[in-house]
């Protein structure tokens, strides 16, 4: 359900109001039922709660939310403003629901935003859910990846500053993201997925005019190695005609190599319908690809359109 100070449970509600969802996958919810009652109240909602304990108890009708109730929201939490209890909940709806994934009690995850300052102050020093999906599933490695219409992007750092993302990164990781980012493009239907790869430096280095030799020394040889494999991948290419050309449709994936690199193309397109995967778990994972909207919570003027996709890609990757 995401943090319940945001708009994590009014998403959720609009997303099943959807009586096509339930033609594609059986959706439950983690959460908080009073939550989602406030949220229902708030938005005229006609839909039925029913209280779970385990996803065997659910009845997955249209027009009835089957919520596994945690019950650990107070109830007179404000909408849009930092909370050490939501945030001590949303990691814990998270936790459940991984190890329901684990067990194979669930097929798929779908989450909700959380906010990262909540999520500290309940003691959950983590950067989001990336990070948090990566310790609990015990994966040592893992790739924020983004699908929208027009792209799909795989990022080698993620959440932490430019920097050191750029020391960060090496050759091995990025030939690794590539691998997961392949991967992961065949298992939603791209039989030989055509990747691009970015460079780090404006123009990817002009030959050693910008940068210093970041190209040649932490890029390049992964996409040598990713090639003596058979595999489809290019680069590095300066990035802004890469994600040119991946959109017209000369790629499936882009390899980026910082967080904004990828991001900001995507959310340029529309945050609508972007949708956040976690490459490389042992679990389908997939999210909204925006935040808490604190500006907004408690209004009723969220979108669902990101959580609608979100729930397509992981019912799509979950029947692969």
């Amino acid at each position: 359900m995401g943090d319940a100070a945001g708009v994590g449970p009014e998403v959720v509600l609009k997303a099943l109001a959807h009586a096509a969802v339930y033609e594609e996958c059986r959706p439950l919810v983690i959460g908080d039922l009073k939550q989602l009652a406030r949220a229902g109240k708030l938005l005229g909602s006609k839909l039925e709660l029913h209280s779970i304990e385990k996803p065997e108890n659910a009845k997955f009708k249209s027009g009835m939310v089957d919520c596994i109730d945690l019950g650990l929201i107070p109830a007179d939490i404000p909408y849009g403003k930092v909370s050490a209890a939501a945030g001590e909940a949303a990691y814990r709806y998270i936790e459940l629901a991984v190890k329901l994934a684990l067990e194979g009690a669930i097929d798929a995850i779908c989450t909700a935003p959380i906010n990262k300052e909540a999520l500290n102050a309940a003691g959950h020093h983590f950067p989001g859910h990336t990070e948090i999906l990566a310790i609990l599933t015990g994966t040592p490695e893992v790739s924020l990846t983004l699908f929208s219409p027009k792209l799909r992007i795989i990022h080698v750092t993620a959440h932490m500053g430019l920097l050191d993302a750029i020391e960060r990164i090496d050759a091995p990781l990025v030939e690794r993201t590539i691998a997961r980012g392949r991967e992961l493009l065949i298992r939603a239907g791209w039989p030989d997925p055509r990747i691009g790869v970015c460079g780090i430096n404006p123009h990817a280095g002009e030959g050693g005019l910008f940068g210093r030799g970041e190209e040649e020394i932490k890029i390049a040889p992964a996409v040598a190695v990713a090639r003596t494999r058979g595999w489809n991948v290019q680069g590095p290419y300066p990035a802004d005609a890469l994600l040119y050309r991946a959109a017209r449709g000369d790629f499936d994936l882009v390899v980026a190599m910082y967080h904004d690199q990828g991001h900001g193309p995507v959310k340029a397109m529309g945050l609508e319908h972007g949708v956040n995967v976690t490459a490389g778990l042992p679990i389908v994972r997939s999210s909204v690809d925006h935040g808490t909207a604190f500006d907004i919570a408690g209004t009723g003027k969220a979108d669902e359109q990101s959580m609608l996709e979100a729930l397509k890609v992981a019912t799509a990757l979950a029947r692969r």
